[in-house]
């Protein structure tokens, strides 16, 4: 039986262990010890944090593992770099998960190949910032370099507004170092893709469904997301450039860009899949199971990534508007073939906390439909029907 070493054990980590286990692959979880829904479907657990990636390849090398991955985090691709390059296994190289991991040499490497991003500058906390900003124009992004589900980026309009957003920096991030960057005014889309044998297999395009808070806030997707043949070629360049800029290989791709102009920006890429439900917007969209594949590219096995059909499909997060604790839940919705999950993280009686960044979802909500209308009203509809009820 093959061993699948899996970074993480959270909400986004579960549909991975799962198929790993449908495959016949034995499954083990890395993470911290804590509530977290994977340990209980996981063959086996190690409490290690996924960003020790010398404890971890140590473990790795005992177990004889074959393969490790992740999805939905950028925390622990580091990590599997390390593992990947140490064993000789199928995955991104440590130098790229190094890029891939540090928002700073992702930028870098961006300028150094001639990727379209926005302008930015690297500051330290002890630096003069009025000094080192100097040129960039307002509105600013300041962001940490080491966080994934949109910790540490705030929006900073002006400067009186610096020192918040330095502050929020502080309490997230490990680095003595951040990010200011101009915020392009566009608008925000994503794509997933992947990238095996050296061959960009597939770039999807897809909407993104925002909460607006600090920063924006993906809470939601959808595909496809209508594009000129003209703005798709440029995505699909950008994208390749992106990607043969941070070396990124035998991965998936997660990508957020900002359309200006019908010009694609690229924002930042991480080498992993996306959080969010889109796993399941690639399986659906294109009709195979997406953690089969990328549990098979960990795997070494060279899978296939047909384009054969495009189903139109939504997602958005189940929220909750305050901290407190889950007094009632009530799913209303009739049985539809285009509801294609409802998932509740968190049962009655358990504590949630007022929806801010990624993880204080708690669940969601997948449709799809012919057209990406049918998809979206029905989506809609669904989420009309959900009730639950925060004290």
């Amino acid at each position: 039986m093959k061993k699948l070493m899996i970074m993480g054990a959270g909400i986004y980590q579960v549909p991975l262990i799962k198929k790993a286990r449908e495959m016949g692959i034995y499954t083990i979880a890395v993470s911290i010890p804590g509530n977290y829904p994977g340990f209980a479907v996981a063959d086996e657990i190690c409490h290690i944090n996924t960003v020790d990636y010398e404890a971890v390849l140590k473990v790795a090398q005992e177990k004889k593992v074959d393969g490790i991955v992740t999805a939905g985090t950028d925390v622990a691709v580091i990590t599997i770099g390390k593992v990947c390059d140490e064993m000789g296994l199928t995955g991104l190289s440590f130098e790229a998960a190094r890029v891939a991991s540090d928002k700073m040499l992702m930028k870098e490497k961006y300028e150094e190949h001639g990727v379209r991003t926005a302008r930015f500058r690297k500051v330290s906390f002890e630096d003069n910032l009025e000094e080192k900003i100097a040129g960039l124009e307002y509105p600013l992004i300041f962001k940490a370099v080491d966080s994934s589900g949109s910790r540490g980026i705030t929006r900073v309009n002006s400067a009186s507004e610096a020192a918040g957003a330095i502050a929020t920096l502080k309490a997230v991030t490990r680095k003595k170092y951040y990010i200011v960057e101009e915020f392009i005014i566009g608008e925000e889309f994503g794509a997933q893709a992947f990238v095996y044998g050296g061959k960009v297999q597939f770039v999807l395009p897809h909407g993104d469904y925002v909460f607006v808070g600090d920063t924006g806030v993906p809470v939601g997707h959808f595909a496809p997301y209508e594009l000129s043949d003209e703005m798709l070629a440029d995505v699909y360049d950008q994208t390749e450039k992106a990607i043969k800029a941070m070396g990124l290989d035998n991965c998936a791709i997660n990508a957020d860009f900002i359309m200006k102009d019908n010009t694609t920006y690229v924002l930042e890429l991480g080498g992993r899949s996306g959080a969010t439900c889109l796993a399941e917007l690639v399986s659906i969209y294109y009709g195979y199971d997406y953690y089969e594949k990328i549990i098979e590219a960990a795997l070494g096995e060279a899978p296939e990534f047909p384009q054969d059909q495009a189903v139109p499909n939504a997602s958005k997060l189940l929220m909750s508007g305050k901290d407190g604790i889950i007094r009632s839940i009530a799913n209303n919705n009739l049985p539809n073939d285009d509801i294609y999950e409802v998932m509740f993280d968190y049962r009655v009686g358990e504590p949630v906390k007022k929806f801010h960044v990624g993880p204080n979802r708690i669940g969601h909500v997948i449709t799809k439909g012919k057209t990406l209308k049918e998809a979206t009203d029905t989506l809609e509809m669904a989420l009309k029907n959900i009730e639950i009820q925060v004290d």
